[in-house]
């Protein structure tokens, strides 16, 4: 590396870390996005605000106040920020840390494990093994490892009979039609679509509708979208069903992800 060991804001700075893990701190503004990229090193994404919508070829993600997402290296991914979103970013040699790494996964953020982040974010960019650093990174590893993972992943299909279908879904979070009605527009029966659901995105025709419902209601949420007009557009009948079945799903209350609203100027 040519540079020298300051505080970077460069991803490429952390590649070649000799510690096992290393911490960038970086802020972006609303509606910021970064293009499609990849890493040598895997990577924890937290926001200590804002919301996060992460893109791959095939899967869809958005991060929830108090998530995380695990990014293998090699992963060519694009970031999308909701609010003002004051981003940590843990880059992490695979093979020289001693906990298995995670799939690519969104992950909830424990106080302990919050709080070790941002703590890693102000020791130095490069640290000896047995420093205080040192003991915050394996502290970090050991929560990631126990971290319980949040079903917030979209994936995509392949089989263009889902295409349309998927697609009119992620325009339209409210449409309620069923996989009978879709089964006139799609060109296959509803028992085929219900099979190809399973085979080409490993989940139910319900749960992936739900699921793209949420990731709409999270980034709604995240601009200051009443909780009553997101309900309504995302396919609920009212505001309490949609707060029940949002609590259970994400495991948090919806005025937990609207209580990150960044006023603007």
């Amino acid at each position: 590396m040519t540079r020298a060991w300051h505080r970077s804001t460069d991803p490429q700075d952390y590649q070649g870390l000799p510690q096992p893990i290393g911490a960038m701190s970086k802020t972006f503004v609303d509606g910021h996005v970064i293009e499609k990229h990849q890493h040598k090193r895997d990577q924890l994404l937290y926001a200590a605000s804002g919301i996060m919508r992460l893109q791959t070829e095939r899967q869809a993600w958005v991060v929830p106040p108090d998530g995380a997402i695990c990014i293998p290296g090699g992963t060519s991914h694009t970031v999308s920020m909701y609010g003002d979103v004051d981003m940590r970013t843990l880059y992490i040699d695979e093979a020289a840390v001693q906990e298995r790494p995670r799939p690519l996964c969104v992950i909830a953020v424990s106080n302990l494990l919050r709080e070790l982040i941002l703590a890693l974010s102000e020791e130095p960019m490069v640290y000896r093994p047995e420093s205080r650093a040192a003991q915050i990174a394996r502290m970090i590893e050991i929560e990631i490892g126990r971290a319980r993972e949040l079903a917030l992943h979209v994936p995509l299909p392949v089989d263009p009979r889902l295409q349309g279908l998927c697609a009119a879904l992620l325009a339209d979070p409210s449409d309620r039609r069923t996989l009978d009605d879709w089964s006139q527009i799609a060109g296959a029966s509803a028992r085929t679509l219900a099979r190809l659901f399973d085979n080409d995105l490993g989940m139910g025709f319900t749960e992936w509708r739900q699921r793209v419902r949420f990731q709409g209601a999270i980034e709604a949420l995240s601009r200051g979208e009443p909780v009553s007009v997101v309900a309504r557009k995302h396919g609920y009948n009212s505001p309490s069903a949609f707060t029940s079945a949002f609590g259970k799903g994400i495991g948090a209350p919806p005025s937990s992800v609207a209580a990150v609203q960044v006023p603007r100027a």
